[in-house]
């Protein structure tokens, strides 16, 4: 699919939720996040920003790694930002000033441009096994309509994620995202469990099988010990802790999915 175009999509109607946002906060009412647990939409607006910033220096300077905290040069921070939020302080309180938002669309419309015009074969660094700019294009597209469903959850408008993406989304979750979090965070260690997941809007199926070493993902059949039957987007939020399994099919043993992918503080 086309990353780069979903990601346009998804950026545009993100920022379209926190303009939003500041008009329920020209009321007095400060706009949390619900689905991020202790940020609100100026802190989410600033993450999304920073992180687009992150990846554009990182794809066009040829770097091994992030850069550092100490010099924030590449985060292109204009002057006069007292307003702005302090991500060591969320949730900031503070209302969302428009210029936040104006350096989110230069960031987004820039980070776009870049990958657009870069080779996803590209050799470049990741924090994933793929070394390459196609894993910076379908990771933002992912990050982007994950963070849009969060701002648009926030003002209480929340659409699904595009099918497609979302079914890519299920699929990257269990390729690339379960192995970093193992990395990242102590995990419990699978004894063999079988689980599935069957797309109820179409015809994915993903089977997941969980051992001391990680995740094994397969499309085969047989029997599994719990089964979560959903829509690709809810199949992908419930995957990025976004929403509970309350509500959605299950069959099985229901306390392995709360035991492996039970909602977290997903930032």
């Amino acid at each position: 699919m086309d990353y780069v175009a979903q990601l346009r999509c998804d950026v545009e109607a993100f920022e379209a939720a926190a303009r939003r946002a500041t008009q329920q906060e020209d009321n007095g009412s400060l706009c949390l996040v619900p689905s991020c647990p202790g940020w609100s939409m100026a802190d989410l607006v600033f993450h999304l920003g920073s992180v687009h910033r992150h990846v554009i220096q990182v794809v066009s300077s040829g770097r091994r790694g992030w850069p550092q905290r100490a010099d924030r040069s590449w985060l292109r921070l204009p002057t006069g930002r007292a307003s702005w939020p302090d991500p060591q302080r969320a949730p900031n309180h503070g209302p969302l000033p428009p210029s936040l938002l104006d350096w989110f669309r230069e960031g987004a419309s820039r980070l776009a441009e870049l990958l657009a015009g870069r080779d996803p074969a590209e050799r470049v660094w990741t924090w994933g096994r793929e070394q390459s700019v196609g894993f910076w294009q379908r990771m933002q597209a992912i990050e982007a309509a994950v963070h849009r469903w969060d701002a648009e959850n926030a003002v209480g408008s929340a659409g699904p994620l595009e099918r497609l993406l979302a079914m890519d989304a299920v699929t990257h979750t269990f390729e690339v995202m379960a192995p970093a979090r193992r990395r990242w965070s102590p995990a419990p260690p699978g004894q063999g469990e079988r689980m599935r997941f069957r797309q109820s809007d179409g015809f994915g199926i993903w089977v997941v099988q969980l051992d001391t070493e990680g995740a094994l993902l397969n499309h085969g059949t047989g029997c599994c010990h719990a089964e979560l039957t959903a829509t690709a987007s809810d199949l992908a939020l419930f995957l990025w802790h976004r929403i509970p399994k309350d509500g959605l099919e299950v069959r099985g043993d229901a306390s392995l999915l709360d035991l492996y992918f039970k909602v977290v503080p997903p930032q």
